[in-house]
């Protein structure tokens, strides 16, 4: 099967509406500061409140996949997603976040991450990376899953399922005590065996009252990325993989983040909690 033609950037519609009841981060209403400096180690309160937000993203990013097919437009997606948020009181955290206009992001191909849902229609053997992020309760839940529309690539399909594993590896990697730099360096040693790039500029990152906060998560071994994991840390691994480089280049929109060789890429997240025996992810879907 022939990929498709390169990405090309579509028209972009209105921002949705989110109801005033629903509470928002102070982003939102108030601009930068965009994230704060929040502590590294969660107390059990703040993780307890990161599962309930964690599992709306994930079911709302389910919701969203069910509908990925030849025809639809991201720009729908973003709606699906967006309704499904608000029918769980929840706020679609990117929505305003550093001026993006979405609810989600949808990456298309050889867009990386960042993608902006808009009027172009999915097309047989398209990969879209759906990322949802909810606000709840004060903290954020933050995960992405790699879709297909229709029938992908041979190529293309068994770098979404390996990206998925590549991620699985990581958090299995996590254990207390260790360095950081273990869970890129699993990911890294997993994507090399089949010549696969990992990107390097995109990484995970802290999470929980703070959509970004510390640490920065790597998906390469790093040797100076030496921070210890200690139980209560919460953060999100969600490595990018391409079927070619990981240089990238960006759009005139400042987020749509496309590979600078044309090469497909797919992305899996979740967000999760070290535990005193390794991680826990926070981000399980509620079925």
């Amino acid at each position: 099967m022939a990929m498709s033609a390169a990405i090309a950037p579509a028209p972009v519609s209105a921002r949705l509406d989110v109801p005033a009841a629903i509470a928002r981060p102070a982003y939102v209403d108030d601009g930068p500061p965009w994230d704060l400096d929040d502590a590294l180690v969660k107390d059990p309160d703040t993780i307890a409140r990161m599962r309930v937000a964690g599992r709306i993203a994930a079911d709302a990013v389910l919701e969203v996949g069910r509908h990925v097919a030849p025809g639809i437009t991201t720009d729908e997606l973003d709606r699906i997603g967006h309704d499904f948020l608000i029918a769980h009181d929840a706020y679609p955290s990117t929505l305003g976040y550093k001026g993006f206009p979405k609810s989600l992001c949808t990456s298309v191909n050889e867009v990386i991450c960042h993608g902006i849902p808009d009027a172009r229609p999915l097309i047989e053997g398209d990969v879209v990376k759906v990322d949802i992020t909810a606000f709840k309760n004060g903290v954020h839940g933050d995960t992405c899953a790699t879709f297909f529309a229709g029938h992908p690539n041979e190529d293309v399909r068994l770098l979404g399922e390996r990206t998925r594993e590549a991620m699985l590896r990581g958090i299995r990697a996590v254990q207390p005590g260790r360095p950081l730099n273990v869970i890129g360096r699993v990911i890294e040693s997993y994507a090399r065996r089949f010549g696969y790039g990992v990107v390097r500029d995109y990484t995970g990152h802290g999470v929980g009252p703070s959509f970004h906060t510390r640490p920065t998560v790597l998906h390469y071994d790093e040797p100076r990325a030496t921070q210890l994991l200690e139980p209560g840390m919460t953060f999100t691994i969600e490595p990018m993989l391409t079927l070619g480089g990981y240089d990238w280049v960006m759009w005139d929109d400042g987020w749509t983040v496309l590979t600078a060789d044309g090469s497909w890429a797919a992305q899996w997240e979740h967000t999760v909690v070290v535990t005193e025996d390794g991680a826990e992810i926070l981000t399980s879907p509620s079925d």
